[in-house]
Order: C-alpha cells, then structure tokens, then sequence
C-alpha cells in the first residue's frame, strides 16, 4: 500500500468515511442475499426478545447484520450490544456496523483476566443483560488466535445467568480476506445461510467447565455453515 493512502487511512475523517461506505456495502449484500436459517427453533426465542449471549467467531462479523436484522423485524426495537476491540481496528468495525443500529461496547474477550479493557467491556456487556438486552461476541477476537475461544464468553454467561447462542453464517457469493481470522466478505445477489446451534447454559461457577463445550458448538456451526455450499 503506498505510504500516502497509509497516512489517509490513519487519518480518523478518512476512517469514517470509510466505514460508511462499507457499511453501505454490507447493507446491500446482505439485503440481496436469499437467507435459509438453520436452527430457526433455537434462534426463535430469541428472536422475541429474549436476553442471550450470541457468538460466533469473529470471520463471520460481516455477515451477521443479516441474523439480527431478521430479529428487529420480529421484534422492532431490539437492543443488541456487540463487544469490539479498543484498538482502532475495532472502532473502525463498530462505526461500520453501528448502520444496523447496533450498540457498541469497547473492549475485547478477554484472554487473562488482567486485561482491563476486557473487563471494562464485560462489565458493559453483563449490565446489557442484566437489563433484557442482547450481546454479541467474537470469542477469539480481537486478534486471534483463529477459531480459539477466550474464556470471556463462558464467564460472561456464567455471571449473568444467560445462555449462549453459537452461532455462524456463510455465503456461496463471497471474499475470503488474508486476514488472521480469513473473514468473511459477501457479494451481492447470492444465497447464504444462517445457523443457530442449541443454547447452552453456564453455571455461575462453570466457565472454565464449559468453556470447550462453546468452543465445539461453534466449531460445528460454522461446518454446518460451510456444508451448505460444498
């Protein structure tokens, strides 16, 4: 990249353009994508506006807009807070999701429990809940190791009670980016898929317990996810 478009890109003026006009992008994909969801039965509940803890690994976050877009239009109104990294990168990815009227909280999942921006978004996150709200969460964002679960997840759902909702998506229309985490990019005019594994419940003292138990589900989301275009 030539060192000028590097200085642009820092540039905040610059960054906020950008990301509405990827989010403008986002929006038309998804909206001209034919969506199938798989586990509608486990995502229905939640649908309605019950309080729960999606997750899903973070390549998929482009793609998600599509599931709750389809639970705003069940239930007009619905609050969902997603956690993103403190780091520029993250504020650049919640001012581009921040168009599908997502509430954004700052901090990352947490990998050891000295990290105080995880703790500061956990806290956020778990008086979402506590209020009725919606989180979403990458457990191995902001930076990976890919398809790895920090404990942030399984802690957060012990402590407030709520289930976790594995979830993934994919597109046969798509980009696959070079990034860390190979994210996900969708192309217009395609079909994709949605799918929503059984919630699973944490007890208060369980997270570590429970911690590959999240991880599996979400391992075997995403194969459903791929399987559907193989």
């Amino acid at each position: 990249m030539p060192a000028v478009l590097k200085r642009l890109l820092r540039h905040p003026a610059a960054l906020r353009m950008l990301a509405a006009v990827l989010g403008r992008y986002l929006d038309f994909a998804l909206s001209t994508t034919r969506w199938t969801v798989i586990g509608q039965a486990h995502f229905a509940p939640f649908e309605q506006g019950a309080p729960v803890i999606a997750a899903f690994w973070h390549e998929h976050l482009p793609l998600m807009p599509a599931l709750w877009a389809r639970a705003r239009k069940a239930t007009p109104g619905l609050a969902l807070h997603v956690l993103v990294s403190r780091h520029n990168d993250g504020r650049f990815i919640g001012d581009v999701i921040g168009r599908f009227g997502l509430k954004v909280a700052h901090g990352s999942s947490a990998r050891g429990g000295r990290n105080r921006g995880g703790a500061a978004g956990a806290m956020t996150l778990l008086a979402a809940l506590e209020a009725g709200d919606q989180v979403a969460i990458t457990p191995d964002g902001p930076r990976g190791p890919r398809r790895v679960a920090a404990p942030g997840v399984a802690l957060l759902a012990g402590l407030s009670g709520c289930v976790v909702l594995p979830c993934a998506a994919q597109m046969r229309r798509r980009l696959v980016l070079g990034s860390w985490d190979r994210m996900i990019v969708p192309l217009p005019w395609g079909r994709g898929v949605l799918v929503c594994a059984a919630p699973i419940a944490v007890a208060r003292d369980g997270g570590a317990d429970m911690l590959p138990v999240i991880s599996r589900a979400l391992i075997a989301a995403s194969e459903a996810a791929e399987d559907a275009f193989r």
